[in-house]
């Protein structure tokens, strides 16, 4: 879909910054909440969950996906969905980790699809992997979006989803954010393989690879299969149906556009960067998520959890 922009703005790098602040702190106070609690009521969960997070940041950091900072806010990020989505009787894999790794290991494939063809157009990623703002922003609205308290507040409402079935069928907010990661790496860097032709999104003009905002058929068409995967394998982890699959499938696609939307217009004309992009096209997949889960009617919301 959108070409990724490879081209730095120091003078932006404060909305990188922003990003971090607006995901970590709550992500850390809410872990530590978390993993406290767990260890107390049921500890398999919480040394399961710290230890398959942990497991996965030294992944990322030996494939070299991520630098030092950024594969522990990727970890943290985990065991804070792990935690948000976990079921009892407890398995690991019926929690947020399938998706989680789902968007991991897409990306690390995605990115080096063709990197050699990348690196001679100058749009291939740096070697050392993702930054810690990298990560939370592409990561960090999912987990955002699985608070409790958020959970807590939009089941209270009782505009979404019947209060029985609450909260398990919210977590399509974060599925479509975690949709969406997916799509817009995939969608980017297959793009600059597959296609030397892509078109701004905002007027169907030509324009260079790795253009902010350029589209492509090829890099759309993969983004929207990278998005219905991991929809798909959320789903299946948390126990939902077709509605979940639907929603956060059609968030993450929605999400997909908007952030090339971004990059043709505010990203192009400087007054946001990358990170900023990222962040704001993961929440408009899940605010779209939730416009839909308004729409469907209270008495459907079992079909989520396969009722």
């Amino acid at each position: 879909m959108a070409q990724m922009d490879r081209i730095s703005h120091p003078e932006l790098a404060w909305q990188s910054k922003l990003v971090l602040l607006a995901v970590m702190p709550a992500v850390a106070a809410g872990l530590v909440l978390q993993a406290q609690w767990w260890a107390v009521q049921v500890a398999p969960v919480a040394i399961w969950t710290v230890g398959l997070s942990l497991l996965l940041g030294l992944v990322v950091l030996k494939l070299r996906a991520a630098t030092l900072a950024g594969a522990a806010t990727g970890a943290a990020i985990t065991a804070s969905l792990m935690f948000s989505t976990t079921l009892i009787p407890y398995q690991p894999w019926q929690t947020a980790l399938l998706p989680v790794l789902a968007v991991s290991l897409l990306a690390y494939i995605a990115t080096r699809l063709g990197r050699a063809h990348k690196e001679r157009l100058g749009t291939a990623e740096k070697r050392h992997g993702r930054s810690a703002s990298q990560v939370a922003a592409n990561l960090g609205f999912a987990a955002l979006a699985s608070n409790g308290l958020v959970q807590s507040w939009l089941t209270d409402t009782h505009r979404f989803v019947g209060v029985t079935q609450a909260p398990m069928p919210l977590f399509a907010l974060a599925l479509a954010a975690l949709a969406e990661a997916a799509a817009d790496t995939v969608s980017s860097e297959i793009g600059q393989v597959l296609s030397s032709r892509p078109r701004l999104i905002t007027t169907m003009r030509q324009a260079g690879p790795g253009t902010d905002g350029a589209i492509s058929l090829a890099g759309t068409l993969a983004g929207m299969a990278a998005a219905g995967i991991v929809a798909a394998l959320g789903t299946f982890a948390l126990r939902g149906d077709a509605p979940m699959f639907w929603i956060s499938c059609a968030g993450g696609v929605f999400g997909l556009f908007f952030d090339s939307l971004l990059g043709a217009t505010l990203e192009k004309l400087g007054w946001i960067n990358n990170d900023l992009v990222n962040f704001l096209s993961t929440a408009s997949a899940a605010a779209f998520a939730l416009a839909l889960l308004a729409l469907l009617p209270h008495s459907d919301a079992g079909l989520f959890l396969g009722s």
